[in-house]
């Protein structure tokens, strides 16, 4: 569907990616002395019981200090992923529950049901942007399940101060197929052709930027299918390359675990980690789950722009130089200058993807254009329509 004159070069292959550098690995043992504010280690991850925490935060700010850094270490060089056990009271993941439910019927019933991404259309439900959908539907239920110290605690030790919350509940139903084994945000959400396009250290920042959570609305034994994960799977460099391929896919069938949660647990993993939701195998489990997606503030440019108003004011040069011949390649860089690039952040209940991974960016907008040589008020209308999408509300 998009045409980019920007010639695409990769700088790293799935081709180099080895099985056998990753088995090691994964094969990581976890030794929980190194981790002193832990309760111990399940199935290869790290558990901590929040009321624990809560009187560390409650000391000195050396000792907090110290916490942080151990739940960096935890999530960085450690297996990737923590469990806070008991992290939010069970009346507010109740009523915080309740809004959600009332959301999905809502959305039902106006013939918006988003399923899941990775399931059949119907099967399960998705509440996309559910931060603030929850703040409108509840205000009440919204400030006291988001006073939550542990979900700062957790936001702060890996991202530190001005991180951003987005969320999405996912609810699993009974008879609910497993989700393939994959990666997250943000090179995680690229097609192998664009993530080659990225250099190495970027393929290493990726999962620095972002700190996935989950918080359980309900008891999630076993058979529910709660999150299937491969501790330490998120150390591999070139992982984001690796998911797709068939052995590291059958690695993780045979190796990955599933942790069973309590209503009210809070875990937070790497995005980089392979990891995927279970199976429903249960006959009345309707798992629910908030997905939490906390982003550094330093994935934020240092300036406001329109890029939709600076995009149609040199669209007409874009056409004019087109037209006299300007190499493609040039005529891209000017555009790859100018139109937002990224598909991101965006309303997935009104722009969601339809031809690959994500929705189309302005810059796909700008070069389509160029391609059938629109006129200016036809992309400008085609821009408004875009933006418009991309609201929130």
């Amino acid at each position: 569907m998009r045409s980019h004159p920007i010639p695409r070069v990769a700088v790293v292959s799935h081709h180099d990616c080895d099985l056998d550098a990753f088995r090691e690995l994964v094969e990581t043992e976890v030794d929980a002395a190194d981790y002193p504010h832990s309760s111990g280690v399940q199935l290869g991850a790290l558990v901590y019981e929040s009321d624990r925490l809560r009187n560390v935060l409650a000391t000195d700010a050396d000792a907090v200090g110290a916490l942080r850094n151990e739940l960096t270490r935890a999530i960085h060089d450690g297996p990737g992923i923590i469990v806070l056990t008991g992290a939010i009271d069970l009346d507010v993941i109740d009523r915080a529950s309740a809004a959600f439910e009332r959301i999905i019927a809502a959305e039902r019933e106006a013939g918006r049901g988003a399923g899941d991404h990775y399931a059949k259309p119907g099967a399960n439900e998705r509440v996309w942007n559910a931060l603030e959908k929850l703040a409108v539907e509840d205000p009440a239920a919204f400030v006291d399940y988001y006073a939550s110290d542990m979900i700062d605690l957790g936001s702060l030790a890996w991202l530190g101060p001005g991180y951003k919350i987005s969320s999405q509940v996912n609810v699993v139903n009974p008879g609910g197929e497993a989700q393939m084994p994959h990666r997250d945000y943000h090179i995680g959400f690229m097609t192998d052709e664009v993530a080659e396009q990225y250099p190495r250290h970027a393929h290493r920042l990726s999962p620095v930027l972002t700190l996935q959570g989950a918080v359980a609305h309900c008891d999630m034994p076993v058979d529910s299918g709660p999150t299937m994960y491969l501790p330490h799977s998120h150390k591999y460099e070139l992982g984001y390359l690796a998911w797709r391929r068939s052995e590291f896919i059958e690695h993780f069938e045979h190796h990955h675990v599933q942790l069973p949660l309590a209503k009210g647990d809070l875990v937070f993993f790497s995005p980089a980690m392979f990891h995927g939701a279970g199976a429903n195998r249960t006959t009345d489990v309707r798992r629910m789950a908030n997905l939490l997606q906390i982003g550094s503030a330093m994935g934020c440019a240092m300036e406001t722009i329109d890029r939709e108003r600076l995009t149609n004011a040199i669209y007409p040069t874009l056409l004019r130089r087109q037209a006299e011949g300007m190499d493609p390649v040039l005529v891209g860089c000017a555009v790859a200058a100018g139109a937002d690039g990224y598909a991101f952040p965006t309303n997935l209940d009104r722009d969601p993807p339809l031809d690959g991974l994500t929705p189309p960016s302005q810059q796909d907008l700008v070069f389509d254009a160029l391609r059938t040589e629109m006129s200016p008020a036809e992309l400008a209308e085609r821009l408004a329509e875009h933006t418009e999408r991309r609201r929130s509300h």
